[in-house]
Order: C-alpha cells, then structure tokens, then sequence
C-alpha cells in the first residue's frame, strides 16, 4: 500500500492541508514548512493519485458534449471532430468525458452534476441549439465552454467557433442561379441548431434577391438519419417536375440524392445539378465529384480546444466569437443550363 499525504504530514511535521497546500502548488505557506513536505515527499517517493488531487482542485478533464445519438448516427462529422479534440486533450494531459443525452433538460441536468462535482475544467459543445436557454443556465458556474457553432446570445463564459454557415449557403445558392438555375430544391435538417437555420436561410435570401421563387415542395426538411435523408431525396426526384438543381445542407443530404438520383435514372448533372457541404473522407468517391463548400473539421476541432485549453490554463481574454474560414471547391456535378 502507498504512502498518504498524513504520512506526509507526519514526517514534515506539519498539518494535512499544509501538505493539501504544497501538493496544489499553493502560495500561502512558508518556505521552511515547504521544504520539508517535498523532503518527505521525496523520501517517501509518494506518488499522488488522480483521484486524490481531484477531490481538492478537480480532475484534470473537459466534457465534450454531442447531441444525441439519433442526432448523430452515421455522421462523419462528429466523430472526425471528436477524435480532434482528444487528440489535443492527450496533449494537454487532460481526459475526456463524452456525454450524449436525450432531450435538452437530461443534457442540462448532466452538465451540472458533473460541474457540482469538480468532474471537469471545460465544456465543449458539438452543436448549437437555436434555444440557448441551455447556455443561460450553464453561464452562472464561471466554467468555461467553447461552441462549434453558432452563439446569438450574449455570455461571459461561452465562446463560439463557427464557420459563416449563413453565407456559405448564400455563395453554394448564387453558384447555382448564375449557372442559369431557377428551380432549385433544398434538402436542410431540422430547425432545432442554429446550422440548420442559417443554412436555410442563405438559400431562401439568395433565391429572393435574384428573383427567384422558392418552391415550397422543393424545400424538404430530410431529418438528421441516413434513412430520413434518402427518402427524402427519392421523394423528391419521384415528383412530376423535377428542379434542375439541389442545394445539400451536409454531407448525409449530399450522399442520400446520390444515391436516390442512381436509382431513380437521375442524371447528376446532366439532369440535375447539385450542390452541397463536405466535411467527410467519403465525398472524394463521389462521381461527379461534389461542388461543395468543405468544412474545416479539423481546423474547428483545434481551434475549440485552442481555446478552452487557454481559457482553463491561462485564463486569457478571449474573443466571444471566431471564425474559421471555408473553401468553396467547383467541380463537376453542377453545370450550366443551355
């Protein structure tokens, strides 16, 4: 059995929280009284326990937080940003707890417990809920927590890293309409996050500032799931009138309507056009290859735990929002209209 900090205590000659003191690194003891703890320490050759200093200072851990599984499954996203960010944790010696929940009120009830509990140092968020009652309620722990996503609100300890969803959709949109499209469908998530809503909102702006209706039909929540996705893309190409072009708001919406429009005869893009988001290894072996806007999920991924990781060591000054740019990438599945 391993040596305690009360045998510590003992050997300097000094109380268990002077030794508390020494092992935190704490100023507030004199420099005799210090030099004998790290003589004992050093004669005992103690061994502190993880457990043991978390109890006083808290574990060296952040939290990264996903949305749900049935939010998430079969998304490259999350996974290729989540092995970012414990990549950079490895580095900064720091664990990571990840934490998936059911509905906003479970997913809040987590996050608490395990700041009450001194469980972690750090939030990371792997979604921005357009409801952000959730970042109210979490702000009052003077904890901190870094977005990739989108923040409206304004916070003392939540910071936002983001890419302009907003007018990167605008750009995929005014692609399409300057290639001579004029009916132009759009497969978009869900309007839970803020991602899905600004991306929306791009190819609904654009379409209106160069005259272009908005077919109502052609504007198709596909839900978050591969299978919610396919069905509707291949709903979509069994209507009687087709649109020439398709805006894809992720890598999932992008793959269903290439799938679907394979077996529904849909020449891509001879007879439709598409345009969409990549942030996946698998786009690559798509034929035609994707127009799209690429999103840095690496880039997103360090600069979050950048930031956190300077937040929780340093406690720097740090911007309420930052941006990380995209590239749009023209390739072959959109072309021009005779």
């Amino acid at each position: 059995m391993g040596h305690t900090i009360y045998d510590i205590a003992r050997m300097a000659n000094v109380s268990k929280s002077t030794v508390s003191r020494v092992l935190n690194n704490q100023s507030n003891i004199s420099a005799e009284a210090r030099e004998r703890v790290l003589k004992a320490i050093e004669e005992l050759n103690y061994q502190p326990s993880k457990l043991a200093r978390a109890l006083s200072s808290g574990f060296d851990a952040i939290m990264v937080v996903s949305r749900s599984a049935k939010t998430t499954a079969n998304n490259p996203f999350f996974s290729e940003i989540l092995h970012t960010i414990s990549k950079n944790a490895e580095a900064h010696n720091f664990d990571v707890i990840l934490q998936t929940s059911q509905n906003g009120k479970d997913e809040l009830e987590k996050c608490i417990k395990k700041i009450k509990e001194k469980m972690i140092k750090g939030i990371i968020m792997l979604s921005s809920p357009a409801n952000e009652d959730f970042f109210r309620q979490l702000d009052i722990f003077n904890l901190p927590i870094v977005v990739i996503g989108k923040v409206e609100g304004k916070y003392k300890n939540i910071f936002s890293v983001d890419t302009n969803n907003y007018q990167d959709s605008y750009d995929l949109t005014k692609y399409l309409i300057e290639l001579g499209h004029r009916n132009i469908a759009c497969l978009h998530s869900p309007l839970d996050y803020h991602v899905s809503i600004d991306r929306l909102q791009g190819y609904k702006d654009c379409m209106a500032q160069y005259g272009v209706t908005v077919q109502k039909k052609w504007v198709i929540d596909s839900g978050y799931t591969v299978e919610s996705a396919y069905e509707s893309a291949k709903g979509l190409l069994k209507t009687k009138h087709l649109p020439t072009a398709v805006l894809a708001t992720d890598d999932l919406k992008v793959m269903s309507i290439y799938k679907a429009a394979a077996e529904c005869m849909v020449s891509i893009p001879n007879d439709l056009s598409i345009a969409g988001y990549s942030n996946t290894s698998f786009t690559p072996f798509l034929s035609p290859s994707l127009t799209s806007i690429e999103i840095p999920v690496k880039k997103l991924g360090d600069a979050g735990t950048r930031l956190l990781f300077a937040k929780i060591k340093e406690n720097k000054i740090l911007a309420s929002r930052t941006i990380i740019p995209t590239a749009k990438i023209i390739q072959n599945s959109a072309i021009r209209l005779n």
